[in-house]
């Protein structure tokens, strides 16, 4: 399962859960050299590459992430069950594989979504 927007892209051939932890700038070692960690939050970086995609597949899906906030929804490698975040995304690579007649084929699209 995976979803943006609540609805279905073209599926991706991968997609990469990071877990990561947040810490406050106070965080730190002290005097003695023992941490000292501020925990703040957990936070999701999904990983997305597409397979080669149609313009319109492309089109598709920079629609459905082209707010400045949206939601994805994936398995989620803790829970192992669906689970929705608001996500912004990072910068988009898709590299063209031909142009044909003007026809546009695209090799890959890869896209990370970072939890807000």
């Amino acid at each position: 399962m995976f979803l943006i927007n609540g609805s279905t892209p073209p599926a991706p051939k991968k997609v990469s859960v990071s877990v990561q932890d947040l810490s406050s700038g106070s965080s730190g070692r002290n005097a003695d050299g023992q941490m000292m960690i501020d925990f703040v939050a957990s936070k999701r970086k999904i990983e997305c590459e597409w397979p080669s995609l149609t313009t319109a597949e492309m089109s598709q899906v920079m629609q459905l992430i082209s707010g400045v906030t949206f939601t994805v929804t994936y398995i989620d490698p803790e829970t192992g069950a669906a689970k929705t975040i608001t996500c912004y995304k990072g910068d988009r690579t898709a590299p063209v594989y031909w142009i044909i007649d003007g026809a546009v084929r695209w090799e890959s699209l890869k896209v990370n979504f970072i939890e807000v």
